[in-house]
C-alpha cells in the first residue's frame, strides 16, 4: 500500500456552545490539518505515472478548504442568538457557520468527507487543534 501525506493550516476562533469550561469563551486557533491519501498501485500511465495522485492536485484541495476557514470566526449553526450573528455581520466580521460543533473531531470528519468528494482515496485526516493535541478520523 502506498500513502502520500499532505498538510495545511488556517487561524479560526470558535467557541463550544453547551461547554462548561474556558472553551465556551471565544478563542482561536492554528488548526493544522493533515491529508493521508491511499493506493494499493500507482498510476501506470499518463502524466501522473508512477504517482498516486499529483501533489499539486492534493495542495490545491487542501490550499482551497483551508482558505475557506483562514481568519474567520467558525460557529456551529443554531449556537448564537440571530441579533448576534446580525451584529457580526455588521461589523463585517467573515464567519463560518458549520452544522457540527466545531471541535477537532468533527473537522477531521468534516475534512475527510470534503477531500473524498474531490475523488481522493482518503485513508486518514488528523486535525490539530493545538501543537499537541489532535484528532482523526478514518473509515475502516
Amino acid at each position: 500500500m502506498y500513502y502520500l501525506t499532505a498538510e495545511a493550516s488556517f487561524d479560526g476562533a470558535h467557541f463550544l456552545a453547551g461547554y462548561e469550561g474556558k472553551c465556551s469563551n471565544l478563542h482561536g486557533h492554528r488548526w493544522r490539518v493533515i491529508l493521508n491519501i491511499e493506493a494499493e498501485e500507482l498510476q501506470a500511465e499518463g502524466q501522473q505515472r508512477g504517482m498516486v495522485v499529483d501533489f499539486g492536485d492534493v495542495k490545491s484541495a487542501l490550499k482551497k478548504e483551508t482558505d475557506y476557514f483562514d481568519h474567520t470566526f467558525i460557529y456551529e449553526e443554531g449556537s448564537l442568538k440571530e441579533t448576534t450573528v446580525a451584529a457580526l455581520k455588521d461589523e463585517n466580521f467573515l464567519m463560518r457557520v458549520v452544522p457540527f460543533r466545531p471541535t477537532a473531531e468533527n473537522f477531521s470528519k468534516y475534512f475527510f468527507e470534503k477531500f473524498t468528494s474531490y475523488g481522493f482515496k482518503v485513508a486518514e485526516v488528523t486535525v490539530y487543534e493545538t501543537p499537541n493535541n489532535c484528532a482523526s478520523y478514518r473509515e475502516d
